[in-house]
């Protein structure tokens, strides 16, 4: 899967993606990482990419004809593939895991990521789907992409070490959330008191394990 960023901040992912799992899928050829400096296709020579809104409004917004030269750069340079364009905003479709291990299937995805005020709407017209990772704003889409690509990662084939994880974690259907894990030490003292691993999972009878961790994972 190649993953593409569109912008102003090129750099701004080289400490997550030289990191943990992320670094791993790229070397193992998992994933392929390509940033897009949209001031490399400004509009003028001082690497101009946002503008005052028509109408009036505080502060700048995204223009659309570095957007539209960078798409044009990169899908003029590709072969056939399944394919999405992602605009980052405030006002797109929730992300869910179900929409993760949808987009997983794809052979690339091209971020778009505004910056400040927004965005150009006729940018909308350039795109397959609009996110939104919360309901909350960001000053850029950057890490929301950020966010996006690490929970498409994790479930690409070999990427996990341990793949059986992505079977019983949290909304790996819809509303369901993982039972509680516990680890050693058996006992810590927290806050004065002596916080104890359930009795159940030191009794090494499977079933009713099994059935403890049913019992305690919730479907909201």
């Amino acid at each position: 899967m190649t993953l593409h960023f569109l912008t102003i901040f090129p750099d701004i992912l080289d400490s997550y993606i030289s990191k943990g799992m992320i670094r791993i899928a790229i070397k193992n050829k998992k994933i392929k990482i390509k940033t897009h400096n949209l001031r490399d296709f400004a509009v003028d020579k001082h690497g101009t990419v946002d503008d005052r809104p028509y109408g009036g409004g505080p502060g700048q917004i995204l223009m659309v004809e570095p957007v539209l030269k960078a798409l044009k750069k990169i899908q003029s340079s590709k072969v056939k593939c399944q394919s999405k364009i992602i605009l980052l905003s405030a006002k797109g479709k929730k992300w869910t895991q179900q929409t993760a291990q949808k987009f997983s299937k794809l052979d690339e995805i091209i971020f778009i990521c505004p910056r400040y005020e927004g965005h150009d709407e006729r940018i909308k017209k350039l795109i397959d789907e609009e996110i939104s990772i919360g309901d909350y704003v960001l000053t850029g889409g950057e890490l929301g992409a950020m966010v996006i690509m690490d929970s498409i990662t994790r479930l690409l084939p070999d990427v996990l070490g341990e793949p059986e994880s992505l079977k019983e974690e949290s909304h790996s259907t819809p509303g369901y959330l993982e039972y509680p894990q516990y680890s050693r030490p058996e006992v810590v003292k927290i806050k004065n008191r002596n916080a104890r691993v359930p009795k159940i999972l030191l009794s090494g009878h499977h079933e009713k394990i099994r059935a403890w961790r049913t019992q305690k994972s919730k479907i909201r």
